[in-house]
C-alpha cells in the first residue's frame, strides 16, 4: 500500500455513530460542548497541572469542538494533513506505522491528556496513524492559531514543548525495551508502563489490549507473544480476559522487567 498525501485526515462522525471512519469535519457534541474548559474532567486529577486564568480563556476560545470515536476507527492518518490538533478527554489509543506490506509497528500508546495531530500541525502532515483502542473523546483545536498561541502565550508553548520531549522519552524506553530486553522482559516492561500511566489518570479495570497490539509492540510473532505472556500469567503478574488484560502485580512486573518506573510529577496538558 502506499500513502496518499491529502489535505484532510480521515475522521469518524461528531456523534461517534456507526461504521468506518469517514472524512468528516470535527463538530461539537450534541450541538454544545460536553465540556467545556472550565469544567474540564482532567483539570482535578493530580497528574495534571493547573492553568492560569489567562491561559483557561485562551484554551476555552482555542478548542473548537468534541469528537467522539469508535474503537477501532482512525483518528489521524500516516501521510495526511488535518487542520486540527486533538488533546485526548477519555479512552485510550495508539501511534502506528505500516510497511507497504501491511506489517505494523505500534509506536505507543495514547491516553487522557497525550497531544495528537502535533505533526501536521508543524511538519505539514503526520509521520504515523493514530487508531481507538477503545472509545474515544477527544478535544478538538484549530491549528490555524498555533502561532497566536506560541506569539502570545509561552507557558502553554512550553507545554506543547515538554509534551514533545515527554513522547520522545517514551519512545526511548520503548526502543530499548525492543532493541535489548528479552522478550517476557519486554512485556512486562509494557504492560506495567501502560497500567503505570492508566493508574496516575485514576481509570481502573482492564488494559483493553489484545495479544496482537502486544505482539504488534513488541516486534513479536503472535505464536511467541502468546507463548510469552502465558509465562508472566504462570507467575500470578497478569490475568488475560476477553476485554484486555487485567494487572495483578505491577511491581512483580517491574522486576520482571528489571526497570524502576519513574514516578510523574505534574504534567501539562491543553
Amino acid at each position: 500500500m502506499s500513502f496518499k498525501k491529502d489535505t484532510k485526515a480521515p475522521d469518524v462522525r461528531p456523534d461517534g455513530g456507526g461504521g468506518a471512519p469517514s472524512p468528516a469535519k470535527p463538530g461539537k457534541a450534541g450541538g454544545r460542548l460536553q465540556y467545556p474548559c472550565s469544567r474540564c474532567p482532567l483539570r482535578p486529577l493530580r497528574a495534571f497541572r493547573e492553568f492560569t486564568e489567562d491561559e483557561l480563556d485562551f484554551v476555552s476560545t482555542f478548542k473548537k469542538g468534541e469528537l467522539s470515536v469508535e474503537r477501532g476507527a482512525t483518528v489521524l492518518l500516516e501521510g495526511s494533513s488535518s487542520a486540527h490538533l486533538y488533546t485526548i478527554l477519555s479512552g485510550i489509543g495508539f501511534r502506528y506505522k505500516l510497511l507497504h506490506d501491511g506489517r505494523r509497528q505500534i509506536l505507543n500508546y495514547v491516553m487522557p491528556g497525550d497531544l495528537i495531530g502535533l505533526q501536521s500541525g508543524l511538519i505539514g502532515e503526520m509521520q504515523h496513524s493514530v487508531e481507538a483502542l477503545s472509545p474515544l473523546l477527544l478535544c478538538v483545536f484549530e491549528r490555524g492559531r498555533m502561532n497566536e498561541l506560541f506569539r502570545d502565550h509561552p507557558g502553554l508553548a512550553f507545554d506543547i514543548t515538554w509534551i514533545a520531549s515527554r513522547e520522545e522519552q517514551m519512545l526511548d524506553e520503548n526502543l530499548l525495551s525492543i532493541g535489548r530486553r528479552s522478550a517476557v522482559e519486554r512485556a512486562a516492561y509494557l504492560i506495567a508502563f501502560l497500567a503505570g500511566r492508566i493508574r496516575t489518570r485514576q481509570q481502573t479495570g482492564l488494559i483493553p489490549i489484545t495479544q496482537q497490539h502486544v505482539a504488534d509492540t513488541l516486534g513479536l510473532s503472535l505464536v511467541h507473544t502468546n507463548r510469552t505472556l502465558r509465562r508472566l500469567a504462570d507467575r500470578g503478574l497478569i490475568q488475560w480476559r476477553d476485554g484486555g488484560c487485567e494487572v495483578l502485580d505491577a511491581d512483580g512486573l517491574a522486576r520482571v522487567a528489571r526497570w524502576e518506573p519513574v514516578e510523574e510529577t505534574q504534567r501539562p496538558f491543553l
